[in-house]
C-alpha cells in the first residue's frame, strides 16, 4: 500500500467527507421525523371521523390502543394518551396549511409542547419557526414559552431591523428583553445608578443569568478615550453569538431621548477602538426604571446604530398594563412571516 502523506489538502478532503456524511445522516433524521408525523398525523384524522361518522366515544381510543400495543409491542407512542394528542394535532392544524407543513420539521414532543403549552395560531407558529430555525431542545422550548419569549419579542423596543444585518437581527431580538427581572437586588429601590451598578456588578452571575445565555463580562466603568477626553461605559459585555460587543447604560429613573445620543457615542467609540475585524458592529442596551414607549420609539428612529431600550423590575411577571399593549393578531402575524 502507498504511503500517504497527509497534508492540508487531504486534511480538507477527509473534512468535507465527514460533513457530506453528517449531511446525509441529519436528512434521513429528517425525513424519519417527517414520516413519523405524517404516520401521526393520519392516524389522528382517522379517529376524529370515524368518531364523526359512527358516533363512537372515548372507549374506541382505549380499544385501539390496546390492539396497536398487541400488534406492535416494540413500537412505542400508541398509548390511549397520545392517541388522542394524535386527534387533537390533526384538528389543531387542519384549518392551517401554511402551519400544517411546518409541524412537520419538528419532532413530536416538540409539536406536543407547542400545541398544549400555546393559546393561539399565531404564537404556535412562532415556536415552530425558533425551534425550526435555531434547533431549540425541548427543555430549552418550554423554558422559552415559560419565559414569555413570545410576548416579550413582540413587545421589544429595539431599532434592529434598521441597523444590525438580516443574518443577526432575529437572534440580536432574542438576547434583548424588553424586561429585567433584577429579583436578587438586596435594596428596595437605588437611589443612584452607581447602587444599581455595584449591586449588579455583586450579583454578577445572577445578572448574567437573567440577561440570557451567552453574555460575557468584560467590565464596569469601562473606559474609553475620545480626543483626549475619557469617558465610562457603565457595563460592558460581549455577546458570543452575535460576536459583538453590547454596552449597558443603566439609568434608575424614566427613560430620557438623550440617553440615545450618548450611546451612539460609545458604540461609535467601541467600533473604531475595540471591535475586531471578524467581530460584529457594538450594540448598545439602555436599562432603566421605566419608559414611555412612544417616547422610546420617536428617539430610536433616526438612529444609525443598534440599540434597545429596556426595563428592569423586581418580579417575572409581564403586567397587565404590557399585555394591553401587545400588536393586535395582524401585525403579529406580518412580524411571525419576516422570521423565515
Amino acid at each position: 500500500m502507498d504511503n500517504i502523506i497527509v497534508d492540508e489538502e487531504c486534511i480538507k478532503f477527509i473534512k468535507d467527507i465527514k460533513n457530506k456524511i453528517r449531511k446525509s445522516q441529519y436528512e434521513a433524521m429528517k425525513e424519519v421525523n417527517k414520516t413519523l408525523i405524517n404516520l401521526y398525523w393520519s392516524i389522528g384524522e382517522e379517529i376524529y371521523k370515524q368518531q364523526k361518522e359512527k358516533g363512537w366515544g372515548k372507549n374506541i381510543v382505549e380499544v385501539l390502543s390496546s390492539e396497536l400495543k398487541k400488534e406492535f409491542p416494540k413500537v412505542k407512542g400508541f398509548s390511549a394518551s397520545n392517541l388522542w394528542r394524535m386527534r387533537n394535532f390533526y384538528l389543531t392544524y387542519i384549518n392551517e396549511k401554511n402551519l400544517a407543513l411546518m409541524v412537520r420539521e419538528i419532532s413530536w414532543t416538540k409539536n406536543i409542547v407547542i400545541m398544549e403549552k400555546c393559546k393561539d395560531q399565531l404564537e404556535r407558529e412562532f415556536y415552530i419557526k425558533m425551534t425550526r430555525k435555531f434547533g431549540w431542545t425541548k427543555d430549552v422550548l418550554i423554558n422559552n414559552i415559560e419565559a414569555k419569549v413570545y410576548e416579550k419579542y413582540l413587545l421589544n423596543q429595539t431599532n434592529f431591523d434598521q441597523t444590525i444585518s438580516e443574518r443577526y437581527v432575529n437572534q440580536a431580538k432574542f438576547a434583548i428583553k424588553d424586561q429585567y427581572t433584577f429579583d436578587f437586588l438586596e435594596f428596595v429601590e437605588p437611589h443612584i445608578e452607581k447602587e444599581l451598578e455595584d449591586t449588579l456588578i455583586s450579583n454578577i452571575k445572577s445578572f448574567l443569568e437573567e440577561l440570557g445565555p451567552n453574555f460575557a463580562f468584560m467590565g464596569n466603568q469601562f473606559h474609553i478615550n475620545v480626543g483626549g477626553d475619557d469617558f465610562y461605559i457603565d457595563l460592558l459585555l460581549y455577546h458570543r453569538t452575535l460576536k459583538c460587543l453590547i454596552a449597558v447604560e443603566l439609568k434608575i429613573g424614566d427613560f430620557k431621548p438623550e440617553y440615545v445620543g450618548k450611546l451612539q457615542f460609545y458604540l461609535t467609540a467601541l467600533d473604531r477602538q475595540l471591535k475586531l475585524n471578524d467581530e460584529n458592529p457594538s450594540i448598545g442596551i439602555i436599562i432603566c426604571k421605566s419608559k414611555n414607549r412612544t417616547v422610546v420609539e420617536y428617539a430610536l428612529n433616526n438612529s444609525n446604530k443598534p440599540i434597545g431600550v429596556s426595563t428592569y423590575k423586581m418580579l417575572d411577571t409581564l403586567p397587565k398594563k404590557m399585555e394591553k399593549l401587545l400588536p393586535s393578531p395582524n401585525e403579529i402575524k406580518k412580524r411571525i412571516e419576516n422570521l423565515d
